[in-house]
Order: C-alpha cells, then structure tokens, then sequence
C-alpha cells in the first residue's frame, strides 16, 4: 500500500491537498497517509525567554499538532489509515527527513501555503520538487478559496 506524506500549514490551500487524495482514494487508489508540520526555528526572544529547549520543543509539537488537526480529522473521518509527524526548521529539508523517517513513497501538497512563504510562488514546493526523490503531485489552489 502507497504511503503518502501531505504536509500542511493549517491553511485552507493546504486542506485542498487532503481532498485531493481523498479524490484519488475515491477513485481508488490504495494509500495510507502522514500528515506533517514544520515549525520554524525558535527567534532569539524565544531562546531567551524560555532557557529550557524541551519548552520550546513542546510549544512547536503543539502548534504542530494543532495545525494539523483538521487534515487529521478529514482523513480519519473518511476512514483512512493516518499518522502525523512535525519537524521544526527549515521546511523542505525538515519534509524530506520526514519523508525517509516515514518511509513514504510520494507527497501531495499545494503550491502555496499561508504567510510570507506563501507569497514567493511556492518556495517550499519548488525546493520539495528538486528535493525528492518520490513523485511529488502539487495542488495549485482554487481561486475562490481563502487562504
């Protein structure tokens, strides 16, 4: 069975990659999923504040987690087989340490996600496409959705 990271910001570009594979599965296909998060690095305010990296580590897990809840759900929901894993750092290197720590076998993911990042035309994606050595299908988001 096809196991297959979607990595997701939270945003509704991003839901659009989950109902793209549910599309597939509705159509067939065979698959299991890994949902994944990266969390940007802590800033110099937050190492300073904080003095203990396991708080950080816990902060990021649970943005993490809570980012990827609604993915989660959708796929669970529609009786699919489902995992989550998060990172922090840079994100395409951090997906790909996720996509060989998974074992996964192709990612599906927008285009564009939310925040800064998502205004240079896919950043992450680009450099996830040049990256992997899995097929990588990208879901350019729909006009009328918000981000």
């Amino acid at each position: 069975m096809l196991k297959i990271l979607i990595p997701t910001d939270g945003s509704a570009h991003a839901m659009q990659a989950v109902h793209h594979a549910l599309h597939l599965v509705g159509s067939g296909l065979k698959a299991r999923f890994v949902v994944a998060n990266v969390q940007e690095g802590a800033n110099l305010y937050e190492l300073v504040t904080a003095h203990d990296p396991v708080v950080l580590q816990q902060v990021n897990e649970g943005a993490s987690r809570d980012l990827m809840r609604d993915a989660v759900a959708l796929l669970s929901a529609a009786g699919q087989a489902v995992e989550q894993d998060f990172a922090t750092g840079d994100p395409a290197h951090a997906l790909m340490d996720i996509l060989e720590r998974q074992n996964c076998q192709a990612i599906i993911m927008t285009t564009h996600g939310a925040g800064l990042r998502a205004s240079v035309m896919g950043s992450v994606s680009q450099e996830v496409v040049q990256r992997s050595a899995v097929p990588v299908t990208l879901v350019k988001p729909r006009l009328d959705e918000p981000e």
